[in-house]
């Protein structure tokens, strides 16, 4: 039979596996962030945020721009 110490045990392992898992789940996205993002492989976490805010806005100032020139150049 098992004691009170053999399930604290198996609870302690099985924290750090979901520990684990959720650690690899979230370094996965940010290699997927990464090769997204130009000029984002070989950054680390923190330069890669900063550089994905950037991006971002970016690629919203090129949304404005095509949205007003094609208010512009309408027949």
């Amino acid at each position: 039979m098992c004691s009170n110490g053999c399930k604290e045990f198996a609870k302690v392992k099985c924290r750090r596996r979901r520990k684990q898992a959720a650690r690899g789940a979230v370094e996965m996205k940010v290699k997927k962030l990464q090769r997204l993002v130009p000029g984002g492989e070989g950054l680390n976490t923190d330069r890669l945020f900063l550089r994905t805010a950037d991006y971002i806005q970016h690629l919203r100032l090129q949304v404005d721009v095509l949205q007003t020139l094609s208010k512009i150049c309408k027949p």
